[in-house]
């Protein structure tokens, strides 16, 4: 959507200079000042100034995910990138230049202007390099924190799915937040893996839907047309989300937006297998994978760490193109676990405590103030 204006805040720190650094970003929408996206990172031994220009670059790939078409003011405290940035400054210091041309390269340099903002105003971005820089000193990567949330009891399968209640006591969501988001969120229907629970992600076959996967889809859609709230309709690109999308889409006369960061996790060398064969060819790094989200699975290219990032950006890029709406989100279990993780808070091992079941719904809303509030978990009653 063109027209569409981003602030980015970014900063950067080091603890030594040069020393133990890291930086923070945040993209804001233009007109309400709403924090769309953050971003934060440890980058190990560095001057503030390079973590300063990392920040920035953070910041400007997460607004180009948001929107690549959109403005974007940016605003730091560091009076050298600004004054740099904006061409007024020659750029003199080796390690400065290649980072300078990196930033220019993320958006066509008309869509990006440049101001300097006093340290008092840039607390988000530098709360965040503290944040990374906190967790790159215990040994760790910063992750980003869950929304606060509460929990409401789901609501009777055969009842609409809300648009916009009123908060259940307790929930202390003031009135004047406005309409919240609604992220309906359908697991697929079943491929021929599902039944025999074989490990299915990103990097395998992209199996396509079952006859009774096919069934489960037209069940969902039936069901989802029945409530009449959905607006829009979001699924990875994947063959058997998109199969299961374009089921509902079609009996909602709505188009199918595909959303790249809601595909399943890439589960490498374990494709195709069950959960009793990885333990018996690999039993030290599932066990190591089920300790820790950094780990990866066998031969993967991505760990659980790396796929809350993507779902969040994911998450944050169908709140900013739909704010106040109802929208169905169609992906898989690792995804749908980990929106529903952060927006209880909970810790990232709980991911696998949850019980997904094939085509079940699940709905999240998410208010202006940050909030989210789980609505629904691994809702079947519509196929029974």
């Amino acid at each position: 959507m063109a027209g569409r204006k981003f602030i980015v805040e970014a900063d950067g720190g080091s603890r030594g200079n040069p020393g133990p650094a890291g930086y923070g970003a945040v993209v804001r929408d233009g007109d309400t000042g709403q924090i769309l996206a953050e971003a934060a990172e440890f980058i190990g031994r560095a001057t503030n100034n390079v973590a300063e220009y990392k920040g920035l670059i953070a910041g400007l790939k997460a607004a180009r995910d948001l929107d690549p078409d959109a403005s974007v003011d940016v605003r730091m405290d560091s009076k050298l990138v600004v004054e740099q940035m904006s061409g007024r400054w020659k750029i003199k210091h080796p390690d400065m230049q290649p980072l300078a041309a990196e930033a220019r390269t993320v958006l066509p340099r008309g869509q990006v202007s440049y101001s300097w903002i006093p340290r008092e105003r840039n607390k988000d971005a530098d709360r965040l390099a503290n944040e990374a820089m906190d967790a790159g000193k215990q040994g760790k990567q910063w992750e980003p924190k869950a929304r606060a949330a509460a929990v409401a009891v789901a609501e009777p399968a055969t009842e609409p799915l809300p648009e916009a209640p009123a908060p259940r006591a307790g929930w202390a969501a003031p009135a004047d937040l406005g309409t919240p988001t609604t992220l309906v969120l359908l697991r697929h229907g079943e491929t021929p893996l599902t039944p025999q629970k074989r490990f299915s992600g990103s990097g395998g076959s992209d199996p396509g839907l079952s006859e009774k996967g096919r069934w489960q889809a037209e069940r969902a859609a039936e069901a989802l047309a029945a409530r009449g709230t959905v607006q829009a309709v979001v699924a990875s690109p994947m063959l058997r989300t998109r199969q299961t999308a374009e089921a509902v889409a079609t009996k909602l006369g709505l188009e199918v937006r595909i959303e790249e960061g809601l595909r399943e996790l890439d589960f490498g060398d374990w494709e195709g297998l069950t959960f009793a064969e990885v333990m018996e060819r690999h039993p030290d790094d599932l066990t190591a994978w089920l300790g820790s989200p950094k780990v990866k699975p066998t031969g993967s290219s991505e760990s659980f760490t790396t796929l809350t990032h993507r779902a969040g950006v994911a998450r944050d890029k169908i709140l900013a193109r739909y704010p106040g709406k109802t929208v169905l989100v169609v992906s898989h279990v690792s995804p749908i676990k980990t929106l529903v993780r952060l927006a209880l808070g909970a810790p990232p091992d709980s991911v696998h405590r949850m019980e997904l079941a094939a085509a079940s719904l699940c709905a999240v809303q998410y208010y202006a103030d940050g909030n989210a509030s789980l609505r629904l978990l691994n809702d079947t009653g519509h196929l029974r």
